[in-house]
């Protein structure tokens, strides 16, 4: 961490702060090598997002398993944590009291009475990170100020994507007031695990949520009329969907690889008088363009309703 005194908290609770030194950026391996305390990562939490976030982590070798802790009111979510391994409980205190860093995975209408009840335990060593839509940094914040004197709580933001389940993920994440560099150095390490992950100031975190978050759904609903129309000239249905699931993949590859602007390769598939252009032209007719932007619009404004802007 920056400034003295501040170090990457990398094991658990107890023990920290005793002299005893800790690797830092979640170097879970390097840590292990030199006989180093690991890397103890908590969720407050456990469902599919979160579940997706600790199977990355677990995946690339960045957190072990049995240094996972989960907690949920039930045993309905938790046995998936169980599954990959990972140590499970119904005491949401006893995440942050075993680990320093800890997500927050919580429905967004909970997370208030969640923090609530944990503010007890949190101390000026812990980084919290939150997945809840909708919540903002100032309102985590204001949540656990009282508990710290003077109020240095470091909290981030995160916006993931269901698509962290197969670690192909598109997520942003922003920093509170009094998260640094290095906690979010650590937090972009672990998270680039699951995909791809940049920072970016909160405010565009809403917007965020409109493009990737829900825009799954969006790409969904493009795939499943794709295959459609296959169907309705006579391809089975089966074989439609896999091919436009893995026609929206590889150009995903090919605008990431190539780093070209959408436009570019759209006009490089067009042929004069071609089978594309005519296709296009549907689409154009049809209100595509303008449909997709109305739904990124509509999402995020939806976001910002929900984070109370």
């Amino acid at each position: 961490m920056t400034g003295a005194g501040r170090r990457s908290p990398i094991g658990g609770a107890e023990g920290v702060g005793r002299g005893k030194a800790r690797p830092g950026r979640g170097e879970m391996a390097a840590a292990a090598t030199q006989g180093m305390e690991p890397l103890r990562v908590g969720f407050v939490g456990a469902g599919r997002m979160a579940e997706a976030i600790a199977q990355g982590f677990i995946r690339a070798g960045k957190v072990e398993a049995q240094h996972i802790l989960a907690s949920a009111p039930t045993d309905r979510n938790l046995c998936h944590f169980q599954a990959l391994g990972c140590r499970t409980t119904h005491c949401n205190r006893e995440v942050l009291q075993s680990c320093l860093l800890v997500f927050f995975a919580t429905k967004p209408h909970v997370l208030p009475t969640v923090l609530a009840e944990v503010a007890p335990v949190v101390t000026a060593k812990h980084i919290l990170v939150s997945v809840a839509a909708g919540v903002s940094l100032s309102t985590l914040e204001e949540l656990l100020s009282d508990q710290l004197l003077p109020p240095t709580a470091r909290v981030l933001r995160v916006s993931p994507n269901l698509p962290c389940m197969v670690q192909e993920g598109a997520m942003v994440m922003a920093r509170g007031r009094h998260a640094g560099s290095s906690e979010a150095k650590l937090l972009q390490t672990l998270l680039e695990a699951c995909g791809q992950c940049e920072e970016v100031p909160e405010a565009h975190v809403d917007i965020h949520t409109g493009l990737s978050g829900s825009g799954v759904a969006f790409v969904c609903a493009f795939s499943e009329a794709l295959a459609e129309g296959a169907i309705k000239m006579g391809m089975p249905g089966g074989l439609a969907h896999r091919i436009a699931a893995q026609t929206l993949l590889g150009t995903a590859k090919m605008l990431q690889q190539k780093g070209q602007h959408p436009a570019q390769l759209r006009t490089d598939v067009c042929t004069p008088g071609g089978t594309t252009i005519y296709g296009l032209h549907a689409l154009e007719q049809g209100g595509l363009r303008a449909a997709a932007m109305s739904a990124v619009e509509a999402a995020t404004s939806r976001a910002r309703e929900l984070s109370g802007k």
